[in-house]
């Protein structure tokens, strides 16, 4: 065996566990990657116009959404979502979707695509990579905060930024 290994070995766990900031970026995006469909458009959180215009729907569960969300994003659910929460909206409206990291809002997206909306997009990294790039979240109060929701504990490993509320 090489001498080396076991150095690499080592330094791989630190990149892992012992630097957070810089090693959650490449398991995070190693995860998301894993995800989300090749097929299923993404809109980032950079891209400032797209959204601007969107709709933003929310599919997370009630109590996430009472913690905090999207400035204007409308709670549809994931469990108890139906199509008549988005009976409103035209079918020809950008929509964006979004959950903890992209997973149940992609379900929901591919649900709209199916109904025959068009122009639907999942939020890249869900509400996590949002507040971890420093973009505001807020209550039903319409007041800005640093809580979010992670799920559970397991799913909190991946905000980085914020409060975290179970």
């Amino acid at each position: 065996m090489n001498a080396s290994f076991p150095r690499l070995i080592c330094f791989i766990i630190w990149t892992f566990f012992a630097v957070p900031a810089i090693s959650q970026s490449l398991p995070f995006k190693t995860l998301l990657k894993t995800t989300y469909d090749k097929d299923f458009p993404l809109v980032y959180p950079e891209q400032k116009d797209l959204l601007e215009e969107a709709v933003i729907l929310d599919t997370r569960e009630r109590e996430e959404y009472t913690v905090s969300h999207l400035e204007s994003a409308q709670w549809v659910g994931y469990e108890t979502f139906s199509m008549d929460a988005v009976s409103e909206i035209s079918k020809d409206e950008t929509i964006v979707v979004y959950c903890s990291i992209g997973a149940r809002s992609q379900e929901i997206g591919k649900k709209l695509k199916a109904a025959g909306y068009q122009h639907v997009y999942n939020l890249y990294g869900g509400i996590f990579h949002w507040v971890n790039e420093e973009n505001p979240v807020f209550t039903p109060d319409t007041i800005q905060t640093d809580r979010v929701h992670t799920y559970n504990k397991m799913w909190g490993l991946w905000l980085e930024r914020g409060k975290k509320v179970y």
